[in-house]
């Protein structure tokens, strides 16, 4: 699943891409991997880990947020890619994890 935000780095405007692989191991468990994207450009965030719960990759990123200048505009998502209908539940279910005060 790809999901894209417009939003702001340090006050330049600039399109976030976050990529959501799910590994789904077996009907009871999955592992997720997360990845934050500047135009065409890998971020390098705090852990390279595979996470057990999507929530847990979402609080990933909006750490690295927190601590790098980066706002997404919650009024810009787009989702971008085919997905797998549990992960999207699941993602808009945890998404306000991104948007934080």
């Amino acid at each position: 699943m790809v999901v894209q935000y417009q939003g702001e780095q340090h006050g330049k405007a600039t399109t976030f891409t976050i990529r959501i692989i799910g590994n789904n191991l077996s009907k009871s468990s999955s592992n997720y991997q997360i990845d934050l994207l500047v135009g065409d450009k890998q971020l390098p965030t705090f852990t390279t880990e595979i996470h057990q719960s999507l929530s847990n990759c979402l609080k990933e990123i909006y750490l690295f947020r927190k601590y790098n200048g980066i706002t997404f505009n919650a009024s810009s998502e787009k989702i971008t890619s085919l997905f797998v209908p549990y992960d999207q539940v699941l993602f808009n279910y945890n998404k306000y994890t991104l948007f934080r005060a």
